[in-house]
């Protein structure tokens, strides 16, 4: 079940919602807990009990390195004290980093490791020798995602920056909040530790979460879908096929539907955590007016890539060992950054590839020019990379990443004659890529603070009470238009329920 299909809006999510606010506060984790882990049984069955064994074993990782199994019955652990610390304690986090990149490695990265091994022993000569297992690895939705978000409550602990928690409940609603659960923002519990324990909706805080639920939709349905299509499209067409128009063109088409469809889901997920009580972080601020690819991942994926600042990079030593050491660590990085997003050598070239622009950006920044009339040569520059990023991204095998390269610099193989622009760009695209541009930007947002008046100035009750009216009819003419779209055409899943 995904948010941007019919069963989930008009289904799952109004009645979720009514029986969450008709149960009593003591009820609502569990509630919260159940619905949950139905919603993720709906379409993975038995890998929900994949999801429960890595909550169990965090739950009672923390406990064991806050000396929680010898104390007291208590809700919190105090181990909030950075220091030295023991034996058991460092086994309780090994279980922890153990359990969960176990659980990560095996589903992730088993078929890829095998296939990896048998062209290793190809390309040697020993083909014989290659090993053809029975056992099929299937993936379970998700998994990146929730044990990095459970791996960092055992980390926090360690580190003293949060205290553990007796309450198994808690926790375990927690990881498995069915509104970030498949697909982020990676919550951190210090970051709703409070909500969990006690929280109240106010109205003003469902309103802005169904505003913010129905513009993530939005994003999803009518704009990230309008690209999907021509994108798949033209990503198929046989090398031999491709031109130079017809590739920039699909790349450009994957360039939006990336970011409005990840971008919409981390949006519906935070309207629907507001809707219950809940603030999670922002995960995007606009990555595509970035000038360097630096700030590029400040604004891109934000709670992953501050997740592995946190917990490798600052680990590693980050900027404090050196120039050299520095470029190491952030090469490192991304290299790991770009398996976490897949098993295969496309992304593992993806995330060199970042790492190396950051190294770059990092070793020559005292010399790049960074007045106003140098912007838009730094954007334009910033454009062009993750661009040629994303193609690693997007193509099936890293044979058809280096040909669509070629195709975009001008080493085109086809004519153009079975397979141009104008089959996949027509009149409706051109406008939703006008749509697109805009909406990447910070463009409505100004707007926004624009009609509304500033604190401290005087209140027009008329002119407030007709924007309240027309941001009323508008959501809910977008609510109408993504119906419409979803009831008329299939939906594709969100990009990264893959990851």
């Amino acid at each position: 079940m995904v948010f941007s299909s019919t069963a989930f809006l008009y289904a799952f999510l109004p009645g979720v919602l009514l029986a969450y606010f008709l149960t009593p506060s003591r009820l609502k984790n569990i509630f919260l807990l159940l619905t949950s882990l139905f919603f993720y049984a709906w379409g993975e069955s038995w890998f929900v009990l994949v999801l429960l064994a890595s909550i169990v074993v965090d739950y009672c990782a923390a406990l064991i390195i806050s000396g929680g199994f010898g104390r007291a019955w208590k809700e919190e652990i105090p181990l909030l004290i950075p220091g030295p610390r023991s034996r058991i304690q460092r086994l309780g986090l090994a279980l922890s980093l153990v359990a969960n990149l176990g659980i990560l490695g095996f589903f992730k990265y088993f078929g890829f490791g095998v296939e990896s091994f048998n062209a290793a022993l190809t390309s040697v000569g020993f083909s014989d020798w290659r090993w053809e297992p029975t056992l099929q690895v299937l993936l379970p939705l998700g998994v990146s995602f929730f044990t990095f978000q459970s791996m960092s409550y055992t980390l926090d602990v360690y580190q003293g920056k949060v205290r553990a928690t007796r309450n198994l409940i808690q926790f375990a609603t927690f990881v498995s909040m069915f509104p970030q659960l498949v697909a982020g923002p990676i919550v951190r519990y210090r970051e709703i530790e409070e909500s969990l324990r006690h929280r109240r909706v106010t109205l003003e805080d469902y309103a802005y979460g169904v505003r913010r639920f129905v513009i993530g939709l939005s994003k999803k349905v009518l704009i990230a879908n309008a690209f999907a299509g021509p994108a798949d499209r033209i990503f198929a067409i046989p090398d031999s096929e491709l031109t130079t128009g017809l590739a920039w063109l699909g790349v450009a088409a994957y360039t939006f539907q990336i970011y409005f469809d990840f971008s919409g889901y981390s949006d519906m997920a935070i309207g629907l955590g507001r809707m219950f009580g809940f603030r999670f972080p922002e995960n995007f601020r606009y990555p595509y007016y970035s000038t360097s690819i630096t700030e590029f991942w400040r604004r891109w994926h934000i709670s992953l890539s501050t997740w592995f600042r946190d917990y490798l990079y600052f680990p590693l030593g980050g900027n404090r060992r050196g120039r050299y050491r520095t470029y190491l660590n952030l090469w490192l990085v991304f290299l790991l950054c770009g398996l976490w997003h897949g098993a295969s050598w496309n992304f593992v070239v993806w995330g060199v590839f970042h790492g190396l622009l950051l190294v770059l950006e990092r070793r020559f920044s005292g010399i790049i020019p960074t007045h106003l009339a140098w912007r838009a040569v730094r954007h334009l520059y910033v454009v062009m990379a993750f661009m040629v990023g994303w193609v690693f991204f997007r193509a099936n095998t890293l044979e058809q990443a280096w040909n669509f390269l070629a195709a975009m610099t001008g080493f085109a193989q086809g004519s153009g004659s079975a397979y141009y622009p104008a089959l996949y760009f027509g009149n409706e695209l051109a406008l939703w890529s006008v749509v697109a541009i805009l909406g990447s930007g910070p463009i409505l947002p100004l707007l926004g603070q624009w009609l509304t008046p500033a604190s401290g100035e005087d209140s027009h009750p008329t002119r407030d009470s007709l924007l309240g009216v027309a941001s009323v009819a508008v959501m809910a003419g977008l609510l109408v238009l993504c119906s419409m779209k979803l009831a008329s055409t299939t939906h594709n899943p969100f990009i990264y329920f893959r990851f």
